[in-house]
Formats: C-alpha cells, sequence, structure tokens
C-alpha cells in the first residue's frame, strides 16, 4: 500500500508528478519534494484509470472545481451527465458529484467513467441518505455507516472527498457561545450537529480519523478535511467558531501528513475582502501549509443571481494570498438549482478569477498568453486574438469584422489615432 506522499518520501518521481511537472512547466524534483510534505497533492485514485492529471498547491497554477449531481427535488442523471460533460469542455479541472437522488452508486459510477478530470464527492451525503432510507432519519447513522460509504467510494475510484472530521463538540461549544449570525450553514455540518446532539456522542469522522486515515491510504484518495463550521455571511467571518474549527483541522491534517496521506483543507465561502489575506495567513501557518480548497470566497452577501461573479472577485484576491484550489459558484447560488448554463458560465468567470492569479507568475502559460494577446491587439490580428484569449468561442463571435482596438468616431472616417499612434512609434 503506497501513495504519491509514500513515494516522493522514498525519493522516486512517479508517472503522475512527471505529467503535472511537464504541465506547470517546473521540475519533476520541484513536485516531488511538494508532495512529500502535502503543499502539493494530485488527485489520483490508484483504481481509476485517466490521462488529465493535475497538481494542485505550492508553486502551481490554481485550479479550479466545479459541482454536479442529482437531488431529490432533480432527479436526472442524464442531465447532470450532459453537466459534467459541459463542466470539462469549459475547462474545469475537476469536480465533485454531490448526489443525493436515487440511486446515488449508479450515478457516481456514470460520473467516473465519463469523465477524465478529478473526481471529488462528499460521503457523508450519501450515509445520510442511506440512513433515511434504512433508518427514517439522519440521526440514526451509525459510525460504521459513515466508515462503510467513505472507503466505498475510495474503492469505486474518487480521487478526492471532503470528510467533516474538523467538528467535535469542542468546536460545536465554540458556535453555542458565539453568538453567530448564520450558525452553521454546512450541509455535512448540519447532519453532523443534529447527529451529535441527538445521539450524545462526538463526531465519528473526528473519532475514527485514524480508521479513516487508512481507508483513505488504500487507494491514494486525498482528503479534503470540510468545513462544517465555515461561515455563512461576511458577518461571521473569522469570528471563534470558524477558527476553533481551523486549529482541529490543522491538528488533523498533521496527523495525515505523519500517515503519508494527502490532504489539503476545505475552506469558508462568505469572507470579505478585508479578511481574505488573514484568512488565507491562518489557514496556511495553523494548516502546516497544505493546499487550500476555498467556496468562493463571495465577498458581499446582496448579489444573488450574479455570485458566479462575487465569488470570481473573492477567488482571485484568495488566489493571490495563496489559496490553491477554486470551487466555482453559478448564478444559482442561494436561488435554486443550477441549470447546465448555469454551470458553465461558473466555470468560466472561476477560471477568469484563477487566470488573474497564474498571470502573476511571470513564467507561466497565463502570462506568455497575456502579453501574446496584447502583440495580438497592437498588430490588429484578430485570429491571434482568438487563440489566446481564455474564451476563444466568445470572441470569434462577438468581434465579427470589425477593428480589434478600442473604437472612436474618428475611426469611421479612416483617422484612427491608435494607427497614427502605432506608425509614430513603430513606421509602417
Amino acid at each position: 500500500m503506497t501513495t504519491q506522499m509514500l513515494e516522493a518520501r522514498k525519493g522516486h518521481i512517479t508517472e503522475e508528478m512527471e505529467i503535472v511537472a511537464k504541465k506547470e512547466g517546473v521540475s519533476p524534483e520541484y513536485i516531488r519534494d511538494q508532495v512529500a510534505v502535502s503543499h502539493i497533492v494530485i488527485p489520483k485514485n490508484i483504481h481509476r484509470d485517466r490521462s488529465n492529471i493535475c497538481g494542485i498547491g505550492a508553486g502551481l497554477n490554481v485550479k479550479v472545481n466545479s459541482l454536479m449531481g442529482t437531488s431529490s427535488d432533480r432527479n436526472d442523471k442524464e442531465m447532470e451527465k450532459r453537466k459534467l460533460r459541459l463542466i470539462e469542455e469549459a475547462g474545469a479541472d475537476a469536480f465533485m458529484d454531490l448526489s443525493t437522488g436515487d440511486d446515488i452508486d449508479g450515478m457516481r459510477a456514470q460520473s467516473i467513467a465519463s469523465s477524465n478530470i478529478a473526481a471529488g464527492c462528499v460521503p457523508i451525503y450519501q450515509a445520510a441518505a442511506d440512513a433515511i432510507e434504512k433508518h427514517g432519519s439522519i440521526v440514526g447513522m451509525t459510525a460504521k455507516e459513515m466508515l462503510d460509504t467513505i472507503e466505498k467510494q475510495c474503492q469505486d475510484g474518487m480521487d478526492f472527498m471532503a470528510i467533516h472530521s474538523a467538528y467535535n463538540f469542542w468546536v460545536l461549544d465554540t458556535l453555542k457561545k458565539s453568538g453567530r449570525l448564520t450558525n452553521v450553514v454546512s450541509r455535512g455540518g448540519s447532519f453532523l450537529t443534529a447527529w451529535m446532539h441527538y445521539n450524545q456522542k462526538d463526531n465519528p469522522l473526528f473519532t475514527e480519523f485514524d480508521t479513516i486515515l487508512e481507508i483513505l491510504k488504500s487507494t491514494d484518495t486525498v482528503l479534503s478535511i470540510g468545513d462544517a463550521i465555515r461561515p455563512g455571511c461576511n458577518w461571521d467571518s473569522l469570528d471563534s467558531p470558524q477558527v476553533a474549527g481551523l486549529m482541529v483541522a490543522g491538528d488533523l491534517a498533521k496527523r495525515a501528513i505523519e500517515a503519508g496521506v494527502q490532504v489539503m483543507i476545505e475552506g469558508p465561502g462568505h469572507v470579505p475582502l478585508n479578511h481574505i489575506a488573514t484568512t488565507m495567513q491562518l489557514q496556511k501557518q495553523l494548516c502546516h501549509g497544505v493546499p487550500y480548497y476555498i467556496l468562493g470566497f463571495l465577498a458581499t452577501d446582496v448579489a444573488p443571481g450574479y455570485d458566479n461573479i462575487t465569488g470570481a472577485i473573492g477567488g482571485a484576491f484568495a488566489g493571490m494570498y495563496g489559496a490553491d484550489f477554486l470551487c466555482n459558484l453559478t448564478p444559482a447560488e442561494h436561488l435554486g438549482l443550477p441549470t447546465e448554463e448555469d454551470v458553465v458560465m461558473g466555470v468560466r468567470t472561476a477560471r477568469l478569477a484563477a487566470d488573474c492569479v497564474n498571470m502573476l507568475r511571470r513564467d507561466s502559460q497565463s502570462y506568455k498568453r497575456s502579453k501574446a494577446m496584447a502583440e495580438a491587439r497592437v498588430k490588429d490580428d484578430p485570429q491571434a486574438q482568438i487563440d489566446n484569449a481564455l474564451f476563444p468561442e466568445m470572441v470569434k463571435e462577438r468581434m465579427g469584422t470589425e477593428p480589434a482596438h478600442d473604437h472612436c468616431a474618428a475611426c469611421s472616417e479612416g483617422l484612427c489615432p491608435a494607427d497614427y499612434a502605432y506608425q509614430y512609434f513603430f513606421g509602417d
């Protein structure tokens, strides 16, 4: 039984490390050394065969994740298959299947088989759905059933999974005393809060953490420590429950690293701009520099219908301060279930945020593409502008045959000042 991390510690460079190094333009040795301490993770389950491998973490391009899956309100497997195809075509690096509708196992099998990007999940969702069917309520779940669900999903081929282990009675007590406005907004966190209260037992995902690590290690599934206590509005950002949960996550991340399990931390969604740098610094310091997977950040709470844009603004800031993995938001966030069009828009806006960060690396593909775009505009080269655009189909559709530079009244008279300026500096 081995993992990317354990191989890296032996000094080995795996095929996956080679692929990531080539994609990122860094040395395989750099990837190996960062994987060895979980500053970079490579989501790749040993049971899943795919060619599109990505690395997430220190010194690499910011990656983008999208969400899909059935629910009791929309139980359409064919629609979710289309969504997944659109997610991949839109350029996402990973997806999470959050299905809670009928035939969750079948939906997961379909998702894994029909995609070539990293696949993630949240096991507590299926454990809860199964508990309702078997016991009549979520609080009837047993610890064994939670662990069995994790093991089943690992064996099915999931590359990474969010497990809400950084939530216990101490964190819950901190929440009760805090005066938080939005209480628990995490779905997994709410399930576990109800379970802990009803059963008067601590969270099994916390108490059985060593067993969970052994399960994950057996398939080299990356652990994403789920943020069960994340703030649900800007008002609650950086409150005592959030920081308490982050402290527990840091302790668990250290245990995962010691066990040779790749690990990253899932972070909050609602963070005002003036809290982003502090949030990132706290996570990196408390959690030993492991990758940070953020849900947004939503920099304001008052833009429903445009939360994809709100999330892109916060995500770009977060990436600048060290976030490694952006989970996209769609225009349907806080309003309802996303359509296929919503999912595409969500991936595109998250990719835009990621590119703003990736462009800061002067040796990156994003930086080179940005420079090439500027050169194409100077030369009035429409095809080069299309080729270097993040979304070329949009440029091709809107550009038509018009000039590629900014327009003014003089342009229509053949006296374009931009052309004269170009001739002045560079000649004919």
